[in-house]
């Protein structure tokens, strides 16, 4: 992806330069400084992001927000209509994106129906304008459900026993979420980020028998550190 994008941005100051080259040279007039010119920095990298990153939901979002002002800008639609337009499309943008995310996330759900099933515990922690600090210390751990809105939850398994596979379910609303993992996991991530950010800085483990600790949820101006 980082390769895709630098080819991307490439392209994008190679066409700025020869645009700037034939203005230079009289060849013929090119309007780079129109009408609205500057909504670019905002919807180029987002058009960027839309091939390149992971979660398209921002990218998404700046299009639009950049769109918009440059339609009104250019006096095609009043500045005003944007103003009352664009927040509410914004939630709503938000919300699909939270719904789609919730219904493709199957692999939490299957793995916690299985604890469940064979007679383990789902650990649920929500922090709501508190905050919570779980340690464990030497105890089994099968999958947790973490939920932080307004607050933020600090979940220490460095010193738990993961017998095998597990989930941990993660929910951000203006909030936070840390993880800590031993050193003997892998770690996979399928998050959703809209106005936040889920950081893994776990260290990935290569031994083939090693248990795979996934992390799933979303992060609503939130974030998730794993560590």
């Amino acid at each position: 992806m980082k390769r895709a994008k630098a080819i991307l941005w490439g392209i994008v100051l190679v066409l700025l330069g020869v645009a700037l080259g034939i203005n230079a040279l009289d060849i013929f007039h090119l309007n780079i400084f129109f009408d609205g010119w500057w909504t670019l920095i905002i919807i180029v990298p987002c058009l960027i992001g839309l091939f390149t990153d992971r979660d398209k939901t921002g990218s998404l979002i700046g299009i639009l927000i950049g769109t918009c002002l440059l339609l009104s800008a250019q006096q095609i639609i009043s500045f005003d209509l944007v103003l009352k337009l664009l927040f509410p499309i914004i939630i709503v943008l938000i919300g699909c994106k939270l719904i789609f995310s919730s219904l493709k996330s199957g692999k939490s759900s299957k793995v916690m129906r299985e604890v469940v099933e064979n007679g383990g515990t789902v650990h649920s922690v929500t922090a709501t304008f508190s905050g919570e600090n779980i340690i464990y210390h030497g105890e089994e751990f099968y999958s947790a459900d973490l939920n932080a809105v307004f607050g933020r939850v600090t979940y220490d398994l460095r010193n738990a026993y993961i017998p095998k596979d597990c989930v941990i379910k993660v929910s951000a609303v203006f909030g936070g979420v840390n993880i800590l993992l031993p050193d003997n996991v892998n770690v996979k991530t399928n998050t959703t980020s809209v106005f936040g950010k889920v950081s893994d800085k776990a260290r990935a483990n290569n031994h083939a028998n090693a248990v795979t600790v996934y992390v799933e949820g979303a992060c609503l101006f939130g974030g998730v550190d794993i560590k």
